[in-house]
């Protein structure tokens, strides 16, 4: 090479001495492969390979996804492939030039979205085929070979690591860029030959001081280096933006729900962050769930630190190219400096500020959490539940207070908690928001918060966003005139059967205005084949209209049957008798009126208001029967259920008509109330023969693929691979785990059990949900 070839900046400098020129005639050669060993999916990006001098030689991989870089000087090479991805596909397209946080998609990620593990797993393989073609073979990854790193995964672990100690054989980076050609190494001959083999075999066994954080691989000279890159793909939980119910949904909302109750678990937690990274170690945790451990395609099952020692509730998951998972944003002060950098003080923007919201420590604090976050099609919103003691005081500020975005009276409490939220809430939409379906969920007061904000945003045309809402166990939150002016907001609202929260709040806990109540009035309904026990009268504001359910109710009913087998079944009763049963207990057991902090203790602390102990084992019991009712092309209540909740329910009836008796015959001092009481026992009266109607329809039904996985239904290749996946998991395969449907009561093998105590031959075993919580 003649010095009038060279750049002016790669001219030498003289100085008055000569410095020998250094020796060239090296060469390496590189493959990148998938992790069959195919190199095809990586043919024709275009690459950039320096070396030792810092000379820069560029070229495309050809059809078999391989290169060669000749003649450069001695020493190894560093090999990066940062094109920048070009094609059309809207995806990238939209992630590349959106304005907030646009993304350096480079064509090597895109490939390697491509490309699908050997391993369903996600494991790295032990073994490649082009591993025999190589005198080194390296298991990479796509951030290991590009520049800008912030909005790609962790690296997984791995047996075939790039050999990092070679970078220490590379002069400071100071030293590289300087237009001075040094003499290094040691001379044979008269020539330089830049780095003594000695050098090269230390670096090669990995005893080579540290070097700086490397960009690219590193390659050993004069050899062909084979490179599995990773297939860049993430697990999501597969979330059906179907707005008809289905019991996926009901299953994976339940864990969302409950994820709420756990920390963003951003590290380092301080603001602003100062460091050039953020990392989300902790498990579980909202950060490490969609920022670190399912984008590494980790099968998280852990929503809650309860689980920790206990029961393992996997979500059903779906593959998805990394660019389709639910998103954290990235954090780069150096590619994000007008919101990232750490001179903005308060102002700066991180992960945790934009996907987290926690009020707790703001000067008027609603103590308020709740996380968002999104993918192409969906935007998901989880509102935290009662966690605190101004969580249960907003709980009781029950003054109802005029709906500012439509008609109607809501509960204050909620109302100030929706508000926050809501701002939390338009802030993503604003950055993130392009038309995708808003799925929210919450569980307790997070349910009630969720319904006003999702009342809110679809009431702003400046979205007109398509709402899915889940709610868990939620209290009342408006009066009539609100819920039928949310009428089209879709809601499917969860409730367990002994849960007291759903039937509050009621006029008792309005601390802020006097109200007028009619006495409580109590009919026991002794049925332990179905755990009814009691209806409640008189939780009527007559002052002003009550606080209404919104949403389509739907509720878990414990069916019991000889030998300690027991269902449940998820149904839609229309009857207090089954819908307050639970708050008829707690007031029950506090005689009549109760006291406010007693029975709002008792309402909070109810196992069967939890959500790890119980909606979330019921929610999954539920998946399970129904996908065993799909399977076997059977109703979702069998004859025996319906026997025993028929006969409950006609029960109920014979004795409200003996209460209507006794009240009639009562004394005239409460002449007063009977005219109401009488109209809300016949009120009653007439839903339950709606529930008995709406019992007798479940039993002739057959399921439906829709039913289980709403919009997944009819994807075949979908529905395999995810529930395989899922099945894969032995908690999900015990037999005293499923949830089937009790066997006949004219069962012969069942008959023999009943006596013996033992368990029918082929039979499952049925789920007795009490044993899980």
């Amino acid at each position: 090479m003649s010095l009038a070839s060279l750049k002016e900046s790669d001219k030498p400098s003289f100085d008055g001495r000569i410095h020998t020129c250094p020796l060239r005639g090296h060469s390496t050669s590189f493959q990148l492969v998938d992790e069959l060993g195919d190199g095809k999916s990586y043919a024709g990006l275009a690459y950039v390979v320096t070396d030792y001098e810092n000379m820069v030689y560029t070229g495309k991989l050809d059809d078999t996804g391989s290169g060669k870089v000749d003649n450069h000087y001695c020493g190894p090479v560093v090999l990066k492939l940062n094109q920048p991805y070009e094609g059309q596909d809207k995806t990238y397209v939209r992630l590349k030039e959106r304005e907030h946080y646009p993304l350096p998609i480079t064509e090597l990620q895109v490939r390697a979205e491509k490309t699908r593990f050997f391993n369903k797993s996600g494991a790295r393989t032990d073994t490649n085929p082009a591993k025999n073609e190589a005198n080194t073979f390296y298991q990479v990854e796509v951030r290991e070979l590009v520049d800008h790193v912030a909005h790609l995964p962790p690296i997984v672990e791995r047996r075939f690591p790039p050999n990092i100690y070679v970078f220490s054989l590379f002069r400071p980076e100071s030293q590289a860029k300087s237009s001075k050609v040094q003499q290094t190494g040691c001379l044979e001959g008269g020539k330089d030959t830049g780095v003594p083999p000695e050098s090269l075999a230390v670096a090669e066994l990995g005893f080579a001081p540290s070097a700086r954080t490397p960009r690219g691989v590193a390659l050993m000279p004069n050899r062909h280096t084979v490179l599995e890159v990773r297939p860049l793909r993430a697990l999501r939980p597969m979330l059906s933006p179907s707005n008809d119910f289905c019991a996926l949904n009901l299953y994976q909302l339940a864990l969302m729900s409950t994820l709420s109750y756990s920390d963003f678990a951003q590290q380092p937690p301080f603001h602003p962050v100062e460091t050039d990274t953020v990392s989300f170690p902790l498990q579980p945790s909202i950060g490490n769930w969609f920022g670190d451990a399912l984008s590494k395609f980790d099968e998280l099952w852990q929503v809650d630190a309860a689980q920790a020692g206990g029961k393992a509730y996997y979500p059903l998951y779906e593959e998805v190219p990394y660019s389709k998972r639910l998103e954290v944003v990235p954090f780069d002060p150096e590619l994000y400096s007008e919101v990232n950098s750490p001179s903005l003080g308060e102002k700066q923007e991180n992960p945790a500020s934009i996907h987290a919201f926690d009020d707790s420590a703001s000067g008027e604090r609603t103590d308020t959490q709740a996380f968002i976050t999104h993918h192409e099609t969906l935007i998901l919103i989880s509102i935290r539940g009662t966690a605190s003691g101004a969580d249960a005081l907003r709980d009781m500020d029950a003054t109802q207070v005029p709906f500012e975005q439509g008609p109607g009276k809501v509960h204050n409490g909620f109302y100030g908690a929706a508000k926050v939220a809501y701002d939390f809430a338009v802030s993503y939409l604003d950055r993130f928001y392009s038309g995708q379906k808003l799925v929210i969920t919450g569980h307790s007061l997070g349910g009630a918060i969720a319904l006003i904000m999702s009342e809110m945003l679809r009431r702003n045309k400046r979205y007109a966003a398509d709402i899915l809402l889940y709610t868990y166990g939620a209290p009342r939150a408006g009066d009539k005139a609100f819920a039928e002016g949310a009428e089209p907001l879709i809601h499917h609202r969860i409730v367990n059967h002994n849960d007291p929260v759903p039937s509050v709040p009621s006029t008792w806990m309005n601390t802020s205005t006097k109200r007028e109540y009619i006495a409580q009035g109590v009919v026991t309904v002794l049925n332990p084949a179905i755990g009814v026990s009691s209806f409640v009268l008189g939780m009527i504001n007559i002052f002003g209209e009550p606080y209404t359910h919104h949403g389509k109710l739907r509720h878990f009913m414990p069916v019991y049957f000889d030998a300690g087998v027991k269902s449940s079944i998820l149904w839609k009763p229309g009857c207090s008798t089954i819908n307050d049963h639970g708050c008829a207990k707690a007031l029950k057991a506090t005689a009549g009126l109760p006291d406010r902090g007693s029975f709002l203790r008792q309402v909070i602390d109810n196992a069967n208001h939890k959500m790890v102990v119980s909606y979330i084992p019921n929610c999954w019991a539920s998946l399970r029967r129904w996908q065993e009712a799909l399977d076997s092309n059977c109703s979702l209540v069998t004859d025996d259920e319906f026997e025993q909740v028929d006969e409950a329910l006609k029960d109920a009836k014979r004795q409200l008509l003996t209460f209507e008796s006794r009240l009639a015959a009562s004394s005239e001092r409460f002449k007063g109330t009977k005219a109401a009481e009488k109209a809300a026992l016949q009120k009653e009266y007439d839903n339950i023969e709606t529930t008995r109607t709406r019992l007798s329809i479940l039993r002739n039904d057959r399921i439906r693929e829709s039913d289980v996985y709403g919009l997944f239904a009819g994807l075949p290749e979908l529905i395999e691979d995810d529930l395989s996946r899922w099945r894969a998991h032995a908690e999900n395969r015990r037999q005293e785990q499923l949830a089937m449907a009790p066997p006949t009561a004219n069962d012969d093998e069942r008959a023999i059990a009943a006596i013996t105590g033992g368990h029918t031959v082929g039979a499952p075993y049925q789920l007795d949900i009490d044993s899980i919580a």
